[in-house]
């Protein structure tokens, strides 16, 4: 009973600062935290999350390539890691605008990180974003003006992490699901290519 109460009231501040969410489209400070979870950059949970109030005066155009997102350093992290290969699945500029990057060696057999980057509105990302965090324990913290939903748990089948990070901000949604492939600061480079 404890456990629904505390996820009703995580929900709750989750909504209530999606609500009034939104945030400037320029001139963000560079990221500080990792692009995935570390020891340390882990979220305060108990400060909830946080968004600066000042709506978008341009819309935010969707990128269109996968290396141009990252920062030297994170393609530094991924060098030798196939990007797109045709056995990964449909990858690149999508009909709908969205980009898919999929770094996968085809060789391995869970190694990959995949990221899309879509367009979403306030209301159904705060529907996704309340039902990550009350149904699957996902920690929500509110960086780079925007908010930060993520988790990790262990492979069922080998002994590496898994997990997934997702930003919003602007009606952009960068959803990122990975294992065995975390490169440091992977997120806050394409946050930082994006609103910066």
């Amino acid at each position: 009973m404890n456990a629904r109460i505390a996820a009703g009231a995580a929900a709750l501040l989750l909504v209530a600062v999606l609500a009034g969410c939104g945030s400037s489209g320029s001139g963000s400070a560079a990221p500080s935290e990792s692009g995935e979870p570390s020891s340390s950059s882990t979220p305060d949970e108990s400060a909830g999350p946080k968004a600066s109030p000042t709506p978008t005066a341009t819309p935010i155009a969707l990128p269109t390539d996968c290396r141009a997102i990252l920062s030297d350093d994170v393609l530094a992290q991924l060098d030798g890691i196939p990007l797109n290969d045709a056995s990964a699945g449909p990858s690149g500029v999508g009909d709908d605008g969205i980009l898919t990057c999929i770094w996968r060696d085809p060789r391995a057999d869970t190694t990959s990180l995949v990221t899309t980057i879509s367009l979403m509105n306030r209301g159904p990302a705060l529907d996704m974003l309340n039902a990550l965090v009350t149904t699957e324990g996902f920690s929500c913290f509110t960086p780079d003006g925007g908010t930060r939903c993520e988790k990790t748990w262990p492979n069922e089948q080998y002994p590496v992490t898994d997990g997934r990070t997702l930003f919003w901000r602007d009606d952009i949604l960068i959803d990122t699901r990975y294992s065995n492939l975390a490169p440091d600061g992977y997120t806050s480079s394409i946050v930082a290519y994006l609103f910066d």
